[in-house]
């Protein structure tokens, strides 16, 4: 039997039924239905809205009683989620942003990867949604003017990356339509005019941002202590100390290099570690050739670990027993996950978007990558707060994504693997540490570079120090490297809260594992809260009877 729903409940619920309609891309990110026929309005206005909005919910919850357990984690969660909403919105980081990777230039085309196109319905959708592109970006095009006005232009670099990413966007909306096979041809000539509308208005978007923009952006890539401070608590759900953060950064960093110096040596004696690295992508064993081999073998590794994982270390829903890898439409390098609609309709899905050119892909990097993204990771904590519906409010199930609690899961899901065996392999294990020692140079990079801190070097850290920091602590490719640090550079606190996030989750097992609990129940106990900002789930555990 269900938990009945409470007064809490139906203010969370409102609360995400007003910000699905003030954000309907991330509605379909979210998997939440009624809006996948509209764009999110990024001008002021919209900000403004958006901003309001969680004003009224938490007059709401000031006057609500909570009613059990749940309502108080529920009150605690958005008390913290809408107090930061509204701080970033004081400052006015939430006005204009611009990043290479997830700011409204690249939210209105990718919020299409998530759509279904089997029917005649599912084209008109999209249809209706492409229609309303020109008038968006526009509005995002005010919010960026209207960001130079208050003092907060974005960098230069963002901005010159923002104008690259303009051109390549216009191709996709084009090639979007290119093979849409709806039933009648007026629907198709609409798909076709819509899209090279939408493309239309990413080249007058690349002209603001070249001409309005440019001329007054930043040299500084770094955003300062004082904003960095919110950005970082509204990506980790907690407040951490950044300098002491920074230095655990450079001491965790220390021990994977060791680790994986003696791993080099037991793989090829006498052999560093880069030396190593260099000779595993020569292995033919670890070798893909093609993305529809790559898209394979993560089916494959994903299914596996399903089976191996279910009933054992984890309950994992029926439903979530389907997890889809595919390869993306979009070519920016990044792998991600995009969890099940909530009907179940649409499944959880590991996306991996391979930059053009790429054609060869190697095993030993990215087996840890699928476990990250999709079983234990992701999947198996973002799908199973969807499928709890009996138990959480469809805010807690839906709307509380907070990136330290989600991606320091998915990190801890990555040490678990190799705790449980399976990246005994030791190139699959030196590719483990290679993305783990990845994470953790992100910390000493974002937190130093845009808090201005002392590099190890002696001098202060800029983009130049970060990319030779970048480079010495990565195997990734140059062109991936790259677009990582430029993500870096341009949205600040997010890349540490992965890192930082897995920290605080493996402090929390072990604390709850020295109590007696078992690893099966700290996994249920800890997922069965759903998506909490980190400080809310620590409580949340260790008050647990």
């Amino acid at each position: 039997m269900g938990r009945p729903a409470t007064a809490v409940d139906a203010v969370a619920d409102r609360y995400l039924e007003t910000s699905a309609a003030l954000d309907p891309c991330g509605a379909t990110e979210s998997g939440i239905a009624g809006y996948d026929d509209q764009i999110t309005d990024y001008s002021p206005d919209g900000v403004v809205a958006r901003a309001e909005a969680a004003r009224t919910a938490l007059r709401e919850l000031d006057a609500t009683a909570p009613a059990d357990a749940a309502d108080a984690v529920t009150v605690a969660a958005m008390r913290e989620r809408l107090g930061v909403l509204l701080d970033l919105h004081e400052a006015g980081l939430d006005l204009g942003e611009l990043n290479v990777i997830a700011c409204p230039l690249q939210t209105m085309r990718d919020v299409f990867d998530l759509m279904p196109t089997d029917t005649e319905e599912d084209w008109a959708t999209i249809n209706s949604r492409l229609a309303q592109i020109p008038q968006r970006a526009a509005g995002y095009a005010d919010g960026l003017r209207a960001a130079v006005s208050a003092g907060r232009a974005p960098a230069a670099r963002q901005v010159r990356r923002g104008i690259e990413q303009s051109g390549q966007i216009q191709e996709l909306f084009v090639r979007m339509v290119a093979e849409a096979a709806p039933g009648t041809a007026a629907l198709r000539d609409e798909l076709h005019q819509h899209a090279q509308e939408a493309a239309n208005a990413y080249a007058a978007l690349a002209r603001v941002l070249r001409e309005d923009i440019g001329p007054h952006a930043r040299d500084a890539d770094g955003c300062g202590r004082e904003a960095y401070q919110v950005l970082s608590r509204s990506f980790l759900g907690a407040a951490v100390d950044l300098d002491e953060s920074y230095e655990w950064g450079l001491e965790l960093l220390r021990g994977i290099v060791a680790e994986q110096d003696a791993i080099a040596d037991r793989l090829y004696p006498g052999a560093t570690a880069a030396e190593a690295l260099r000779r595993l992508d020569g292995e033919r064993r670890y070798l893909i050739h093609g993305t529809e081999e790559l898209a394979r073998w993560m089916q494959d590794l994903s299914d596996r670990a399903v089976e191996s994982l279910a009933d054992t270390h984890f309950d994992i829903a029926e439903p979530l027993r389907q997890l889809e890898c595919r390869i993306a439409p979009t070519h920016t390098g990044g792998i991600y996950y995009t969890g099940p609609s909530e009907d179940l309709s649409r499944p959880g899905r590991m996306w991996w978007s391979v930059p053009l050119g790429v054609d060869t892909f190697h095993t030993w990097q990215e087996t840890t990558t699928v476990f990250h993204e999709g079983v234990p990771g992701h999947h198996l904590q973002i799908g199973r707060a969807v499928v709890l519906g009996d138990q959480l409010n469809r805010w807690r199930r839906m709307g509380c994504f907070v990136s330290g609690h989600g991606e320091g899961w998915a990190l801890y899901a990555e040490r678990l693997m190799a705790e449980l065996g399976w990246l005994d392999d030791a190139g699959n294990r030196m590719g483990m540490l290679d993305a783990q020692r990845f994470r953790a140079a992100r910390v000493v990079i974002d937190i130093g570079v845009h808090c201005g801190l002392t590099a190890p070097d002696g001098g202060t850290w800029d983009a130049e120090r970060a990319w030779a920091f970048l480079q010495s602590h990565s195997a990734m490719a140059e062109e991936n490297l790259r677009f990582e640090l430029d993500r870096y550079l341009g949205w600040p606190g997010q890349a540490p809260s992965y890192a930082i996030g897995q920290r605080i989750w493996q402090q929390l097992r072990d604390d709850l594992l020295a109590r007696g609990l078992s690893l099966k129940d700290f996994h249920s106990r800890a997922l069965d809260l759903g998506g909490l900002p980190l400080e809310v789930l620590r409580s949340a555990l260790l008050t647990q009877p």
